[in-house]
């Protein structure tokens, strides 16, 4: 089998120099300097629940080395307990039940200004940023997360006297979906990008609660944010944003159909008609390199296998795992239904019996978490399972594994597929979304089409036979390093997005029926 791996750069492990190449190359190109609000309700430093995050904190970093990028981001106490040097420099009037709150700059040394929004009342509370340390999801979803659109939004309008207003306001997911809707409830005429990193989190409320964060009752149709009789964050965002983007190709086409739309696929199939959705797939930074990363028990480059033996080496201390000549697979994932954990329960059975070992890190569902827990009591010696997540440990099962599972029944993007593949590790994966675009089937990964134990068996099995024959397991090793893109490369689509939205002239989105609408909103 040819695999068509560029081995002078493999060979000479030229790849940082590659990236620094590549951004320089960057810098130099003169597109005009515009200012964006990226509005996240997670950013990987400060406070994290899932991919979200790592895009949060990375894709604002790549952007600004052409555009001024700032992020706005909710007060959680977790950043707040961090102590780190917060300087007031706004404050926002409330409306309707959502209060009034502080701006504060927060400058951090490896990315861009971020303004966190100081409001103890909505945000000082233990737990994750969307529930309480039980799971539960806060009552107040919607006071909470509406603050932030509408601090958006009147950012972007020039309110609070910041001296910096965007040129674009760029949101993120459900939590931040409402900051368009505002802008266009009150005639204004930033434009706006909305991206789906994961249309199954749909913000959605009681129609009651429009009157808490004042909407106008009228908005409360199936056109605008009406969803089978609730409210909903997210259609808020792609009924009222100027653009949607989503985090892959293909997982744009995909939920324009119903099996993956969400309910929301006819709104969508419409967006994509008129070039209003696209897919853009997500990177990695360059924290992920294997040669240089501090964190890995020892690190390696291409073709360096037993300098990456030695992490797995680490994890089978880990959990004191037999150490033998058998595949390691490993597990990195939010545990629940949409991750197809229950598929891997399905066949770690016949997996332990053909000689792998099996190591998982995540959190989750319970009764998952309690399956994996009794499977490795079962097989103590094959099975290792750690229930939470830890960054830097998350590296070593990366780069210790030969193998990552993800039989994900949707995938937006999927990120730990790029790391393992960065990291030497070939995922094996369903083909849905992200993981389709990002794993060439038998070159840097494997992919099987159908949820079922039996196609997801085939591929592992494939996976074994590539094992049972190093040359070839090495060759899709070194093609699988040099396959993730940089974000300096992924963020290409968003420089000439921006510069699109900034050129195309758009008329304001207020409802017809809505008189005043402004002044609703105001």
């Amino acid at each position: 089998m040819n695999h068509p791996v560029n081995r002078t750069l493999l060979r000479e492990n030229k790849l940082g120099h590659a990236f620094a190449e590549r951004l320089k190359t960057f810098r130099e190109e003169s597109v005009p300097r515009k200012k964006v609000l990226f509005v996240t309700p997670e950013y990987t430093g400060l406070i994290k629940a899932g991919g979200l995050g790592d895009v949060s904190a990375a894709l604002p970093r790549a952007l600004s080395h052409q555009h001024d990028v700032r992020i706005l981001i909710p007060g959680y106490r977790g950043i707040l307990q961090k102590n780190f040097p917060l300087r007031i420099v706004a404050r926002l009037e409330g409306l309707a039940n959502i209060p009034p709150c502080k701006v504060a700059q927060l400058h951090l040394d490896d990315g861009p200004i971020i303004y966190v929004l100081i409001c103890p009342e909505l945000y000082d509370r233990e737990g994750s940023p969307y529930g309480g340390p039980e799971g539960q999801e806060w009552e107040d979803n919607h006071i909470r997360f509406a603050r932030l659109g509408l601090a958006a939004a009147d950012l972007a309008l020039g309110k609070g006297h910041l001296g910096w207003r965007p040129d674009i306001v760029h949101s993120n997911d459900w939590p931040s979906a409402l900051a368009p809707a505002y802008m266009a409830l009150r005639n204004q005429p930033t434009p706006s990008v909305f991206t789906i990193h994961n249309l199954a989190f749909q913000g959605l409320f009681n129609p009651e609660s429009g009157s808490d964060i004042g909407l106008p009752a009228q908005v409360f149709n199936t056109e605008e944010m009406e969803f089978f009789g609730k409210l909903s964050f997210l259609k808020a965002g792609l009924v009222y944003s100027n653009s949607i983007t989503t985090v892959s190709e293909n997982y744009a086409r995909e939920i324009t159909r119903p099996e993956y739309g969400c309910g929301l696929h006819g709104l969508l199939q419409q967006k994509f008609a008129q070039g209003q959705l696209q897919g853009i797939i997500n990177g990695i930074d360059d924290s992920w390199e294997p040669s240089t990363d501090p964190y890995l028990v020892e690190s390696f480059s291409p073709r360096q296998w037993e300098a990456k033996r030695a992490n797995t080496r680490y994890v089978e201390n880990r959990f004191n795992l037999a150490a033998n000549d058998g595949p390691m697979f490993a597990v990195v994932s939010r545990l629940a239904p949409q991750k197809g954990v229950d598929l891997t329960l399905g066949i770690a059975d016949s997996l332990i019996h053909a000689g792998g070992r099996l190591a998982v890190m995540g959190t989750g569902d319970h009764a998952l978490e309690n399956a994996l827990v009794k499977l490795a009591k079962r097989y103590p010696k094959q099975v290792g399972v750690h229930i939470g997540f830890n960054e830097i440990e998350s590296r070593r099962f990366f780069a210790g594994s030969d193998f990552l599972l993800m039989p994900s029944r949707f995938e937006p993007c999927g990120l730990s597929q790029m790391y393992a593949q960065r990291f030497g590790s070939l995922p094996i994966a369903t083909s849905t979304g992200g993981l389709a675009d990002t794993i060439e089937d038998g070159l840097n990964g494997f992919l099987f089409h159908e949820m079922t134990l039996s196609s997801y068996n085939q591929a592992i099995q494939r996976a074994l036979n590539v094992y049972e024959h190093p040359d070839l397991l090495n060759a899709m090793r070194c093609h699988a390093m040099n396959s993730p893109k940089y974000w300096c490369e992924s963020v290409r689509p968003y420089h000439q997005l921006y510069q699109q939205v900034l050129n195309k002239k758009y008329s304001i989105r207020t409802p017809h029926f809505i008189s005043g609408g402004i002044r609703q909103c105001r």
